[in-house]
């Protein structure tokens, strides 16, 4: 009986031992401004600003749902298959301390609790850019209809060969943007030669475009040639941001080129979209490069939720895989990143069980991937077509590559590092013998 009542006892002191109290300046608010606010601010791309108390009590409950559930922050890779330096999960103590907080009444506390306001500059999330080209005038998007990918070509003005270590491409109006790709088009280069400087241009259909050729899971890099791509904007995404002695190459006198997707969404609007560069401040050690691995030729069937389109390139020189991103569309489920190296063991270098087309994300390697001359590196998209697919726009429908949010696309973007001396046409194709003496 006196064990009885002594364990009742110590079990009545842990129940009404008072709980550590919770409050936002002290214990909410470092990690919202860690965690959330980047996006959580006006101007970006979250719905709400989360920079004060008087902001964000409101939404204590909805954070609550939101981290028990790991839909905020946003991440989607496979902790089992790569380490990433951008990886925005919440730690278990986060997660209980805004958990805590909302149970119990979301309080204020002592504004002298409160750690110092973080400071944003505004219209960026990189900083303040060195140098900013923006479309020289607004594109107006119909409030319905169809609107054709649309470039317009604008001029640097950079006067000599440039290295940039930072870029972010900003949407002027998000509401009516899908997408914006920027490319870097060198002198000379025939790329959208029609296209008139600031002057929205629609180039004509491919003849070539309805061709259906087979899937053989055979896949190319893009952009290996001349022409570069420096910067991409998609919902959820993050600036192109280096390490130092890492850059970017622009040749002076260099135009560039936006590539517009415009979705209309039932009301009229005007973009006038921009990109921002942080110029490197020594000469670099390393090149960066971005393109993607893609496969064009796919037939996704009608119905199938689960289907499988392969991409596969072989490295013809080394590279250092410095980060992942994929792309698809409303069907995309899933996408791997695999390399198969000359020794012929295999590795899953990234895993993205879930993707989510409104949270497109770059994932950054803590340790990047050497990948030896002669490695196969694949991507393995995975698609939804079926009834159960919210986001589906027509289950009954076979789906090929296309531009429009109805088609698809397989794009596993990809961060490569390389010597200086070395472009991504080194990487992308074989050498061609030097010729024999005499010949």
């Amino acid at each position: 009986m006196r064990l009885f009542v002594w364990g009742l006892a110590a079990g009545s002191m842990v129940l009404t031992a008072a709980p550590k109290e919770v409050t936002f300046h002290k214990s909410v608010e470092p990690i919202l401004q860690e965690r959330c606010q980047g996006c959580h601010r006006p101007g970006e791309a979250a719905p709400m600003s989360l920079l004060s108390y008087k902001e964000a009590r409101p939404w204590a409950k909805a954070m609550k749902d939101a981290v028990l559930l790991k839909k905020m922050p946003p991440w989607y890779a496979d902790p089992a298959h790569g380490s990433f330096s951008n990886d925005r999960r919440l730690s278990k103590e986060e997660v209980d301390t805004l958990v805590a907080w909302a149970d119990s009444g979301a309080k204020e506390g002592n504004a002298a609790d409160a750690p110092p306001a973080r400071t944003f500059t505004e219209g960026w999330v990189m900083g303040k850019p060195d140098k900013v080209v923006q479309m020289p005038e607004p594109f107006h998007v119909p409030a319905s209809g169809t609107v054709e990918y649309t470039y317009i070509v604008v001029p640097t003005g950079f006067t000599e060969d440039t290295w940039v270590q930072q870029v972010e491409v900003r949407p002027g109006n998000r509401s009516v943007v899908h997408h914006v790709v920027v490319l870097v088009r060198p002198p000379g280069v025939k790329y959208m030669a029609d296209a008139k400087p600031g002057v929205p241009y629609v180039p004509p259909k491919d003849p070539d475009d309805g061709q259906r050729r087979p899937d053989t899971g055979q896949g190319q890099f893009m952009f290996t040639g001349s022409l570069q791509m420096v910067g991409v904007y998609v919902p959820g995404g993050d600036p192109y941001i280096l390490k130092p002695g890492q850059a970017r190459f622009i040749p002076k006198g260099s135009d560039i080129v936006f590539q517009m997707h415009y979705t209309s969404n039932g009301k009229a609007g005007d973009d006038q979209s921009k990109i921002g560069f942080i110029l490197a401040k020594e000469p670099p050690k390393e090149r960066v490069v971005n393109t993607f691995v893609g496969n064009t030729n796919f037939r996704i069937p009608p119905q199938d939720g689960d289907y499988a389109v392969h991409a596969r390139v072989t490295l013809y020189d080394q590279a250092t895989l410095l980060s992942v991103f994929p792309h698809m569309h409303v069907r995309g489920k899933a996408m791997m990143y695999r390399a198969t190296y000359p020794s012929g063991e295999t590795e899953t270098l990234a895993d993205i069980p879930k993707y989510d087309f409104n949270w497109q994300l770059s994932y950054y390697f803590k340790e990047p991937k050497v990948l030896p001359k002669g490695t196969v590196l694949e991507v393995i998209a995975k698609f939804d077509n079926s009834p159960n697919n919210r986001s589906n726009p027509d289950p009954t429908k076979e789906v090929f590559w296309g531009d429009q949010t109805w088609e698809e696309m397989v794009a596993g973007f990809v961060d490569f590092a390389m010597p200086v001396t070395t472009t991504m046409r080194d990487i992308a194709a074989p050498k061609k013998p030097a010729p024999k003496a005499g010949n």
